[in-house]
Formats: C-alpha cells, structure tokens, sequence
C-alpha cells in the first residue's frame, strides 16, 4: 500500500480545515439570521457560543483523526478498546458526508448559474418581479440545475483526482485567498453605499432590546445552533485533515485559528450585505431567499451591478467549492483506507454516486415538487438538510465528545494527550468536567430543541 499522504504545512491545513467549515452558513445563514434576531446582540452570543462550545468539540474531532490517523472510520476502529462497538459511528458520520453532498452540489451550481447570469447581464436593469421569477425559474428547470450541479461535481473531482496536496491543498490554498480578497472588495463597496452606516450600526452596535420581538431564549438557541451548525463538526470531515496533520504543533491553537478565520468570513459578509440591504430598503432577515432573491434585487439596482453581482457569487461560489473539496476528501479517503481503492477509483465511484444522488434534492423543485416529506411547504432538500443539519452533526458531535471523555471510550488521558502533542497552547486538564458533564448536555438540547423547533 502507498504510503498515506500529509499536509505540507500548517497553513495547509488551516486553509483546508478552515474551507470545510466555511461555506453556506457564513455566507447565506449567517446574515439572515443575524438579521432577524437583532444584529450585534445575536452576534456577540454567537462567538460566546464558538467558544465554549465549538472549540472543544473541533479539538476532540481533530485528536480522533490524529490518534486514529485514517479516516473516522478507521479512527474509531483503531482508538476504541478491544470488544467495544464505538466504530458503529463511523458509518453513520461518512454517510453524513454523503447526505451533505446531495444538496450541497445543486446549491452550488445555483451559485454558479448566477455568477454567469450576472457576467452575462442577465439582471442588468432588471425589476424586482424579474429578478423573482428568475429563481422560480432555475427551480423549476431540472435540466439546468444537473447542468451546473454537473459543473460543481466536476470541479471537484477534478481537483481531488490530483491527490492531497497536489490537488486538494494547493486549490484550497488559492480559493480561500480569492475569497478572501473578493469579500474584503465587496465589503468595502458597500460601505460607499448611501444609507450604508445605519446597517453597520445594526450589525456593529450591539442593541439587546432588537432580540425582544422574536424572545431571549429562542435568540440564545439559534446564535447556539448556528455557532454549532457552521463548523460542520461531528461528521469527520474534519478529522480527516487531523490525520493529515504534523504532530509538531497542539490541535487547541489550530483549532482557534481556523474558527477566526470561519468566523472572519461570516462577519465579512455582514459587512456586505447589511449596508447594501440598508442602502436599498431591502429587509436583512428575509430568511433563505437572501442569497438568490433578495441579493440579485439589490445589485440590479446598483451602478455596475453587474460586476458587483458577478463578484458576490463567485465569492460565494468559492465559499462552496472548499467544502465541497473538503468533503470529498473525506469521502475518497473512507475507500482508499478502508476499501483499498486507488485515488483515481474512488473519484470515479464516488463521481458516479453523487451524481446520481443529487438529482432527488433537484426533481424535488419540479417533478417531485408534491412531494413533502417533513410537512406542507417541505420538499426534499428540506428532509436532507434536516436530517444533516440537525440530526447527525449533533448525535455525531455527541458521540465524540463522549468517546473523548468516557473511560469506556478513547478515555480523557488519550485524548488529551493527542490533543497536546508539539507546540501551542494546551488543552486544559481542568476543562475534564464541563467536556465531560456539561457539554454534552448542550449538545443533547442542541439536538432535542432543533428537532422539536422544526416540527413545532
């Protein structure tokens, strides 16, 4: 067998472990929900929450890949004792990557379709009934949607097929410096917006009296839920890239690095948007059709819209291509450890299998579009998002931590031990009680309250 491969630097895999976590719930999420439960209050909560809650897990995630070092599967495999049934949990969390995926690779060639509708002029002077449809009009047109979701899958394997560091490194090194820069440009315009200072107000300047309408504790649980949800934790797409990591340097460090910079785009992009949609009357909080309805509704208003437009959703297309690569590279390393599959197979196989995959969360915008599997208004990318989103990033960030902190799992002593190795800042000893005793709690009422608030 060949010898595995590693990361050639550090920055490698703050690059590569930010980009997993980085994506549409920085950049689509993140805003809205801001918006709808009061700005700056909302958003100090939310770091709080970062801290206590997913540092710890991202430390715990990234020690089962170092200690493990294959793929969660093999992690579990290799770290549990003799006679226990840990590794159950492998399966279950590299199934989560696959179910990821299926409504991943459409959303993102819905990004990528309106960056070359926004190149082409397409929303140039366009009305606001216009810019409406234009998405109702995507939704219901499968074809079109398999074409750009195609586009997104091909990229991606693309990129993968070169291996880890040829490949996947290199393109997340260059994607996450362009997305970088083009949302630093995009933020900046917008402060030359007229009206742009009352939206950085919102944003910036913390009121607690704006939380009041939608109540405290449902504010306090979704800046928890977001503060969990948007590092992708629990399903091992970051553990993979602990296994790829030198032992040079501890994991709490690293760990808080990559969450600034996740954090760093979700906060650039509320500089972008709460002064544009300030600029031009446009409600912030106006839920999931911020990104394909209200944005386009703006930028067909501005000088140069076009531009402005074509920028934005290339930032944000490239905001989904790293997780998307991230998450492939899970996957190909599951059959290139576990199965003995070369790289080239596994891209292969797995190309087929995503392709195919991915067509339910499109035919249920059109010829599945009566199907309503979580209720009325409900459709299939609903059901897959539930089922990630709410099920099996918390039941797997659950069975971490306790397999982490149980004698009866990888036990406190390995963990810590895993996670301390080399140069940086140390986990704490004395954090053993609240990892073991209270965050799990968290993470359980993370698990019920998102359960009981999507069917309640």
């Amino acid at each position: 067998m060949a010898e595995r491969e590693k990361l050639t630097s550090r920055l490698s895999f703050i690059l590569l472990s930010a980009g997993c976590a980085i994506g549409l719930g920085n950049v689509w999420r993140f805003p809205y929900i801001t918006g709808r439960y009061g700005g700056a209050g909302f958003v100090l909560i939310y770091i709080l929450f970062l801290i206590i809650l997913g540092i710890p897990v991202m430390v715990m995630e990234f020690s089962i890949g170092r200690g493990g070092k294959k793929n969660i599967v093999g992690a579990y495999r290799a770290l549990e004792k003799e006679g226990s049934k840990w590794h159950f949990a492998g399966p279950l969390a590299i199934f989560g990557n696959y179910m990821l995926l299926f409504y991943y690779l459409p959303i993102t060639g819905w990004l990528l379709y309106y960056f070359v509708s926004f190149v082409s002029g397409t929303f140039s002077g366009a009305d606001t009934a216009y810019v409406n449809e234009y998405f109702a009009s995507l939704q219901a047109n499968g074809a079109l949607q398999i074409a750009f979701m195609l586009i997104a899958l091909f990229i991606t394997a693309g990129i993968v097929i070169f291996g880890l560091n040829k490949g996947v490194e290199k393109s997340s090194r260059i994607m996450m410096a362009l997305l970088f820069v083009l949302m630093i440009i995009l933020a900046i315009h917008s402060f030359t917006l007229e009206n742009a200072s009352e939206g950085l107000a919102f944003f910036l300047k913390p009121d607690f009296s704006n939380m009041v309408e939608y109540g405290i504790g449902e504010t306090i649980f979704a800046a928890m839920g977001q503060s969990f949800f948007t590092l992708s934790l629990g399903i091992g797409a970051m553990s993979i890239f602990g296994s790829y990591f030198t032992e040079k340097r501890t994991l709490l460090g690293e760990s808080g690095r990559i969450i600034v910079l996740d954090t760093s785009i979700a906060l650039l992009s509320g500089l972008i948007i709460f002064p544009a949609c300030a600029s031009f009357s446009i409600e912030a909080g106006s839920g999931p059709a911020l990104i394909f309805i209200t944005l386009p509704n703006v930028f067909s208003k501005m000088t140069a819209g076009s531009l402005w437009g074509a920028l934005f959703f290339l930032a944000m297309g490239f905001a989904a291509l790293t997780t998307l690569i991230a998450v492939f590279e899970n996957i190909l390393s599951y059959w290139m450890d576990m199965r003995g599959f070369t790289r080239k197979k596994a891209t292969g196989l797995n190309f087929l299998i995503l392709a195919i995959f991915a067509l339910p969360c499109i035919f249920g915008f059109n010829i599945w579009s009566g199907f309503h599997p979580l209720g009325e208004g409900t459709g299939i990318m609903d059901l897959e998002d539930f089922i990630v989103s709410n099920l099996l990033l918390p039941i797997g960030s659950l069975i971490m931590v306790l397999f982490c902190t149980s004698r009866y799992g990888w036990g406190w002593k390995n963990f810590i031990s895993t996670a301390n190795i080399g140069e940086g800042a140390k986990f704490p000893n004395k954090l053993r009680i609240y990892c073991a005793c209270i965050l799990p709690l968290i993470i359980i009422y993370v698990l019920i309250q998102g359960i009981v608030d999507f069917f309640i």
